[in-house]
């Protein structure tokens, strides 16, 4: 058994599970969903220009399903 090609996709892919996973947990560990919110956000910044068109779509959606559900968790939480 091998392990998937590593490219940039995967690795936008892998740290956004990441972040959904520890949103996803009982109870939701929000600081490491937002360490790794802010890890997508900087390779987004730092791979600006360099992307394929596919990856910026890619990327600019991961981050804006993570922030919607980051806020939301953060709303319940004060509630």
């Amino acid at each position: 058994m091998s392990l998937p090609k590593l490219d940039l996709t995967t690795f936008f892919l892998s740290v956004s599970t990441a972040a959904m996973q520890s949103m996803n947990q009982k109870p939701a560990d929000l600081m490491m969903a937002k360490q790794n919110i802010d890890l997508l956000e900087l390779l987004q910044e730092k791979t600006r220009g360099n992307l394929t068109a596919e990856e910026t779509q890619l990327v600019e959606h991961l981050l804006f399903q993570l922030r919607m559900t980051y806020v939301d968790h953060e709303k319940n939480k004060s509630s």
